[in-house]
């Protein structure tokens, strides 16, 4: 049963001790003068994560960046799904669990991920980066595999609360693309159970405090659907009602936590008609929903993409209301 202290001990320690996971990383590569990677990790699962494929995923991080002062690395074969931490100098008490993109082929490491946990600690939010499961790599859960993942999260995060200077009951969820559908989903069925609880901490609710998927995949349906995340999600041939219990929008419960919602209208990848199918079902279940759209700002802008545009300006208009909301 895990307590509170070892909670402390062995899921809340530096990377390398109590047997924590490292974040990912190439090996053997150096860290950007300016940017160091972060070190303290929480695991998720303290017995391996549930339903393992017979052989589990190797773990692979791949830079794709060709700017050796810019890193943009991803990482595929998460069998160890975890926490990588960013503390606030002057934290405000609320946490913010943050699930990065990568169109369920992969996890985006630094531009919806470490870029949001330094840009957002610095103002005060104790972050928790996700590295979540993949559908598409055997995993008995299957489509509710990173599900499964941002449900445990967000009861760790909850039960360690008081050990990581947070109220539990100021834990919010971010996530960009098909990581915003992951938490378009955490938002909608964090009262679904996709994993058999393993210990106290998942007696706790998974309900995050607000959420704010940022240009996400939503819809499971053609031609709104992202093609990509589709297949690795539900495969080649869903059903209508697989696609239904899939796609946030039709699974909206009145108590779902209020709502926001970033998309650009040129979005090319994911149509900006899924942040909109989004917004009418919140609406009409009553829940509060605040969107933006931009003109312009493509796909995947995060914080790098969107200087110079208007989107850049998503970050601090998310601040905003999330002070309206009683989070920050």
């Amino acid at each position: 049963m895990l307590t509170r202290r070892s909670l402390l001990a062995a899921g809340l320690a530096a990377s390398g001790a109590a047997g924590q996971s490292p974040p990912p990383r190439v090996a053997g590569a150096a860290s950007v003068a300016g940017l160091p990677d972060p070190a303290e990790t929480i695991d998720l699962w303290p017995d391996g994560a549930p339903g393992a494929p017979h052989l589990l995923p190797v773990e692979t991080v791949v830079e794709r960046s060709t700017d050796r002062q810019l890193t943009d690395r991803a990482v595929y074969g998460i069998s160890r799904p975890r926490l990588v931490v960013f503390r606030p100098e002057r934290p405000n008490g609320a946490g913010l669990l943050v699930m990065p993109g990568g169109g369920y082929r992969w996890v985006v490491i630094d531009k919806e991920g470490y870029e949001i946990g330094r840009h957002l600690s610095a103002r005060g939010f104790t972050v928790f980066v996700l590295f979540y499961r993949l559908p598409g790599e055997g995993w008995s859960a299957g489509a509710d595999v990173a599900l499964a993942d941002a449900q445990r999260a967000m009861r760790l995060i909850r039960h360690g609360a008081g050990d990581l200077g947070l109220d539990p009951a100021r834990i919010a969820a971010m996530g960009f693309s098909a990581g915003g559908h992951v938490c378009a989903d955490l938002a909608t069925r964090f009262a679904s159970r996709v994993y058999q609880p393993v210990d106290a901490a998942d007696s706790i609710s998974a309900r995050p405090r607000l959420a704010a998927p940022i240009y996400p995949v939503i819809s499971m349906t053609p031609p709104l659907a992202h093609a990509g995340s589709r297949r690795l999600l539900l495969g080649d041939n869903a059903t209508p009602a697989r696609e239904a219990a899939h796609s946030p929008d039709r699974n909206v419960p009145p108590d779902a936590p209020p709502v926001f919602l970033v998309h650009a209208e040129d979005d090319e990848s994911v149509p900006v008609g899924n942040s909109l199918l989004l917004h009418a079902a919140l609406r009409a279940r009553g829940v509060p929903v605040e969107m933006h759209l931009f003109t312009h700002g493509g796909h995947g802008f995060g914080l790098r993409r969107a200087i110079g545009k208007p989107a850049a300006s998503w970050p601090d208009l998310f601040l905003a209301w999330a002070h309206s909301q009683g989070l920050h």
